[in-house]
């Protein structure tokens, strides 16, 4: 889901079993370096795992936010001088963030 031109929400990119019912990481990686080729970058928000940040070029920052919490503010203020910093290197620039499910966190 795009809430604007340069912020996509999405769910967990998934590998192994999980990507045959959510979200696999391939086709999440193919999708970004196909529309947004070095213009992208990932915020993981899930606390409970992650991945290889190779998949995305490295372009990964991952805030631990456990699920069913508001997040702490230091995390929170950190996350958005990141995003601030990412999206005024370039007007290509856009963000992927996601949590487990997408939209909780």
């Amino acid at each position: 889901a795009f809430f604007t031109d340069r912020i996509i929400a999405m769910s967990f990119p998934s590998s192994g079993k999980q990507s045959f019912y959510r979200n696999p990481i391939k086709e999440v990686a193919r999708f970004l370096d196909t529309k947004h080729p070095d213009h992208y970058k990932v915020y993981n928000l899930c606390s409970e795992k992650g991945y290889d940040p190779k998949y995305f070029h490295y372009r990964v920052e991952r805030i631990f936010i456990d699920d069913h919490n508001v997040p702490a503010l230091q995390d929170m203020l950190k996350f958005t001088a990141s995003v601030r910093e990412w999206m005024s290197q370039d007007e290509k620039n856009i963000i992927a963030i996601h949590c487990k499910g997408g939209k909780g966190r």
